[in-house]
């Protein structure tokens, strides 16, 4: 008996021990990447603390401790609807391995956090009311974007690695390959050029962008035109200095600089206003531009929360991002094409377009087929075209794939009708846009695994009769008649120029 009981207690003690363990303030190896910050505190089996994150702290719920594995709830207030994300870790001393939820088409990620204080977790900072704007008046439209932007961003392939050298390399590119010629016209530098604002209150760039203006005279220079980034809170995704309270000021400042498209992320707003302030704030800036003295094309980057549909046309916005960031893999890809963007067809027109975020061919993550289907759906889908690769060397398939004229043309044309998704038949899908004259583009879609063949009828555009039809990858005219199949390979597609009546 006495041996049981010992064996009992060496137990609880040991299981005590390694539930002390876990008391501490960890990081991530690499935070300013991989954004994670947990303060834990171990009481027997139960784990209490907070996780920190851009968004500010947040406590963690019904943390529990089985042996060397722990888990626990992040509950966050997402924009009125309550959102549980479940974490699970094992120690491994002396490192933390977190498994994060899958979330904005990236899917589940494991982080290593290493211990850097054994104290207890200080208690979480008081929290500030956030800041509620009364609503703005309209900003009258500025007669820009008649047709969705197109031209290359930086952050998709170079993230943190942009620089003046760097821009003026893709701006050089662009016209030697022959993007600028298909229409590709703006250079966009994101998030991370930033380095605080001087004693007047000017924003400044950082080192690796020693003359701006000299940058943006560069590539006018090479008929083209530069956007720039920025936030409505006091940072910037990544981090950088924000426009909080700086709205009148950085407009003039871009205007003076000779910017010609400003992306404009929520981030950090989400600290210090009410989300309910949201077109006001985003109105804000619109006004601000409006008043610059330049025409400037903006885009609201608030991932299409708070139905931004029904008011960023009346915040000034050009166009408005509609998802989540986007990834290099089908997954992401054509959940936003697909299952994110049918319904929101009415809200788009010349000068006001959805946004489904920007391309990711040629960056390796998918095939060419999927790449294709990509460059067709978001043309059907008159989204903004804004290449993220690196266009310095793109492979002749990619670049064929991202200069392809007759699709190109489908994404410009200028009745400015969103496509939608007219029929479908599981992972068979039929998308149709209006276009002017008459006339129909059609994608037959195979989200599927293995080909299949994909038939469109008249009918499903509303016509008794197809007069003709040419194939915009093939380059050929293919035989009309009251219905055409194609063979689509998996997540492949077959898109098509339509005329009848």
């Amino acid at each position: 008996m006495k041996l049981v009981w010992f064996a009992l207690a060496y137990t609880a003690l040991a299981l005590q021990l390694q539930a002390d363990d876990w008391t501490g303030h960890w990081v991530a190896q690499a935070p300013g990447r991989a954004g994670v910050s947990l303060w834990l505190k171990a009481d027997g089996m139960r784990l209490t603390g907070y996780m920190s994150g851009r968004g500010g702290e947040t406590s963690i719920a019904e943390g529990k401790i089985e042996g060397d594995r722990l888990s626990f709830v992040v509950i966050t207030d997402y924009y009125g609807e309550e959102r549980r994300a479940n974490y699970t870790g094992i120690l491994s001393s002396p490192e933390l391995k977190i498994t994060l939820p899958a979330m904005g088409g990236r899917g589940p990620r494991e982080v290593t956090l290493t211990r850097v204080s054994t104290a207890d977790p200080p208690p979480l900072p008081p929290t500030v009311p956030k800041i509620t704007l009364p609503p703005a008046k309209d900003v009258p439209y500025d007669g820009l974007a008649k047709t969705p932007p197109m031209g290359w961003n930086s952050w998709n392939k170079f993230r943190d690695q942009v620089s003046d050298q760097l821009v003026r390399q893709v701006a050089d590119a662009m016209v030697r390959n022959g993007m600028k010629d298909a229409g590709y016209l703006y250079v966009n530098i994101d998030d991370t050029w930033e380095a605080g604002r001087d004693g007047q209150g000017n924003i400044r760039t950082n080192e690796r962008f020693p003359d701006i203006k000299a940058l943006a005279d560069y590539i006018h220079g090479k008929g083209l035109k530069m956007g720039i980034y920025s936030s409505p809170g006091p940072k910037t995704c990544a981090g950088y200095e924000g426009s909080y309270q700086h709205e009148e000021q950085d407009a003039k400042t871009y205007a003076a600089w000779g910017v010609d498209y400003l992306k404009y992320d929520w981030c950090s707003a989400n600290q210090v206003y009410d989300y309910h302030s949201m077109p006001a704030v985003y109105a804000k800036m619109g006004l601000a531009l409006e008043n610059s003295g330049r025409p400037i094309v903006f885009s609201l980057c608030q991932y299409g929360v708070v139905k931004v549909q029904q008011w960023g046309a009346n915040a000034g916005g050009n166009l408005w991002r509609t998802t989540g960031d986007i990834r290099d893999t089908w997954r992401s890809m054509s959940g936003i094409g697909f299952d994110q963007q049918a319904g929101l067809e009415s809200a788009a027109g010349s000068g006001h377009w959805n946004d489904p975020d920007m391309l990711e061919i040629g960056n390796g993550g998918m095939t060419d087929t999927e790449y294709r289907t990509h460059m067709s759906l978001w043309s059907i889908l008159a989204a903004p075209l804004l290449a993220g690769n690196d266009l310095r060397n793109v492979p002749p398939n990619i670049l064929d794939i991202l200069t392809n004229r007759e699709v190109i043309a489908i994404d410009q044309d200028p009745l400015g009708k969103q496509g939608k998704r007219v029929a479908r038949n599981g992972d068979l899908e039929v998308w149709a846009r209006p276009l002017a004259g008459g006339s129909w583009a059609v994608g037959l879609f195979n989200r599927g695994d293995a080909p299949a063949k994909v038939t469109f009828h008249a009918a499903d555009l509303g016509l008794s009769r197809i007069t003709a039809i040419r194939d915009l990858w093939e380059h050929a005219n293919q035989k009309a008649a009251a219905e055409y199949s194609a063979e689509v390979p998996s997540h492949g597609v077959a898109m098509f120029k339509v005329e009848g009546r």
